[in-house]
């Protein structure tokens, strides 16, 4: 790697931590505003809910809730991370119609997210944020600084405490150890600013993004062709975007802490085992429950492994409830409801039955005699985890089966879309083909035989009418196959489209007209020379010199017309600029022909199109100019 581009990787790095700062501070006033707020909101619609005072103010705190998770994906687009499109259930007429947005679950997850989740998640960032940005300088800073300090050097005490020998006699001595470790650490802390605040600020960006984008179901509908932004409130009824792997990995979440916080100190007091050991198995059947969301087997090997070891440790304990204690059965069953909801049937029927053996081997291995009520504590929980498995299975089939149904409906809705659009367009074709093509046709035919029926006019008529019949003609080619892209036919059309090179041969059946039109093309050789651009450039070129022309023919009838192209090379990469301009018509001329401003701006989209721009407007002396600006591929060239 050389010096020119780590330097550049070292600058680019240190201009993204302003970015990252800036999404990462802010978020803890935010946070801190939500959770109030909507603490607040919540608890007075949960507690005045009897008195239907309650049933008016859900619906708002939850709107609140989407105004917020609103907010948080605007920060994440600023950032730089697209959340995806979300998409809500909107409020119907009357009291009613309100109180539809409490049965959406995205509106929920906002709710859940801005008040539990985003608080603690960005008093973190930011707290991690603020030291590292503040030990910087006090650490680089701290030579000048600790001189003014009254008490004794925190340092030089430590080291005392260590090692009386490390610190030196010399106060200047002491000073110059005690300055240079800081200096030393600051410099540290600087060096890693970069790192650490972008690591933060994806830490929050990627949980914000998991929880508020769109999820599995969301993600389906976010390619219908109108779906609504999150907060916009245009979303229809039936269209609602619900993340279904953020609620699969909060509910997970939230049930394993639930679960270690009851079931530790259960087994440690009523089991009688040692905190530590009843801490670490506890922890570890705990987290199978979220593991298994993500890995099935793994998960479900360690929840084996961990109820096995709590058999073990709780077996000397002599209680009733053994070899299943209440909480590790509960733990145990959670784990096989995710396995269930996550993963194909027989992945949670292994489950059960390995956890079925694993029963039976506690059972047998115990004593010679079993235990009382050891028996039917294994039959309680071979039964209840037996339907906690069937009913998790019949609860996929039906969520997938939903899922199918609701995909027909969308694609039976796209394909009565795709029909209608297509009729649409059908009689648009038709229209063009009974007038302006049977019209063309018509044109083509007299220019073609007005020298047969008319054998006195002159040469410079016939040559009139021979340019009048080949544009025409060509005009007759392009608008079938215009007609073939409106009708959806199979078949591409064939024919070759203009490009770079066909230019002299548009200006001079444009000259035909008796216009006059000063040229200034590319040629053959050197810095101007016609460059090999791609067929989208070349058609883009062409398209956008035509309807200049065709502009000025239009509204300046008589005007002298100057087509100027040039190729300039810049830091973006070369560029064909185009100028088309024409000078005042004539007052003696004909009154120029009115128009829709379709062509201006069929011509900027045109040149935005394949990555340039296009700007039009009036010019001193009453004319008009066009100037487009196209980037060529250097590779090309």
């Amino acid at each position: 790697m050389t010096a020119s581009v780590l330097l550049t990787r070292v600058g680019d790095s240190w201009r993204r931590v302003g970015r990252d700062t800036a999404y990462v501070l802010p978020g803890l006033p935010i946070a801190i505003f939500s959770f109030s707020l909507l603490l607040v909101l919540l608890s007075t619609s949960l507690a005045t809910v009897v008195v239907w005072l309650g049933a008016l103010l859900l619906p708002l705190t939850l709107v609140i809730a989407s105004a917020f998770a609103a907010l948080s994906r605007s920060r994440l687009r600023h950032w730089g991370t697209e959340p995806g499109v979300v998409t809500y259930r909107t409020a119907g007429p009357g009291l009613m119609g309100k109180l539809r947005l409490v049965a959406d679950p995205r509106r929920w997850l906002d709710l859940v997210f801005e008040m539990l989740i985003a608080f603690p998640l960005r008093l973190i960032t930011f707290v991690v944020a603020v030291v590292w940005l503040a030990a910087a300088p006090a650490g680089l800073t701290y030579f000048f600084w600790s001189l003014f300090l009254p008490d004794e050097r925190s340092l030089l005490q430590l080291l005392e405490l260590i090692d009386a020998d490390l610190v030196p006699d010399s106060a200047s001595g002491q000073y110059l150890l005690d300055a240079g470790a800081h200096f030393a650490v600051g410099l540290i802390f600087f060096i890693t600013i970069p790192p650490v605040m972008r690591a933060l600020a994806i830490l929050d960006a990627t949980l914000t993004t998991a929880l508020l984008g769109t999820g599995i179901i969301a993600a389906e509908s976010s390619s219908r062709p109108r779906a609504a932004r999150a907060g916009d409130g245009a979303a229809s009824p039936e269209v609602v975007s619900f993340s279904a792997a953020a609620w699969s990995w909060i509910g997970a979440s939230f049930a394993a802490v639930v679960l270690l916080a009851v079931g530790w100190p259960v087994t440690s007091a009523v089991y009688s085992v040692n905190a530590a050991v009843a801490m670490a198995l506890v922890g570890l059947h705990c987290a199978s429950v979220v593991l298994t969301l993500r890995w099935v087997w793994p998960g479900l090997g360690v929840s084996l492994a961990a109820s096995a070891g709590l058999m073990m440790v709780t077996a000397g304990a002599e209680v009733a409830v053994w070899p299943w204690p209440v909480t590790v059965m509960i733990t145990q069953c959670a784990v096989l409801a995710v396995a269930a909801l996550a993963a194909p049937w027989y992945c949670a029927a292994s489950g059960w039955c390995a956890g079925a053996l694993v029963t039976l081997g506690a059972l047998l291995l115990s004593s010679t005699e079993i235990p009382p009520g050891a028996l039917s504590t294994g039959i309680v929980f071979v039964s209840v985890s037996a339907g906690v498995v069937l009913l998790g299975v019949l609860a996929r089939l039906w969520i997938l089966n939903a899922g199918r149904l609701e995909a027909a409906q969308r694609s039976s809705a796209e394909q009565d879309r795709r029909r209608k659009e297509l009729e649409e367009r059908n009689r648009i074709a038709r229209e063009l083909h009974d007038v302006v093509a049977h019209s063309m046709s018509v044109i083509s035919v007299q220019a073609a035989t007005a020298q047969y029926r008319n054998p006195d006019i002159n040469d410079a008529a016939r040559q009139e009418f021979r340019e009048i019949a080949s544009s025409s003609r060509q005009a007759l080619a392009e608008m079938r196959m215009l007609l073939s892209i409106l009708r959806g036919d199979d078949d591409v059309p064939t024919a070759p489209e203009p490009g770079l090179e066909d230019l002299d041969s548009l200006i001079e059946a444009t000259r035909a007209s008796g216009t006059t039109i000063r040229y200034r093309g590319l040629g053959d050789s050197g810095e101007n020379q016609v460059p090999r651009a791609s067929s989208a450039v070349g058609l883009a070129a062409y398209r956008i010199i035509q309807e200049a022309l065709s502009n000025a023919l239009r509204h300046s009838p008589g005007a002298v017309v100057e087509v100027e192209l040039e190729i300039l090379h810049s830091t973006a990469g070369p560029q064909l600029m185009i100028t088309v301009s024409n000078s005042a018509p004539p007052e003696s001329n004909a009154i120029p022909a009115p128009g829709a401003g379709l062509g201006l701006e069929g011509i900027r989209e045109r040149a935005s199109a394949v990555g340039g721009h296009a700007a039009t407007g009036p010019v001193e002396g009453g004319g008009f100019s066009v100037r487009a600006s196209l980037p060529l591929d250097p590779l090309l060239e």
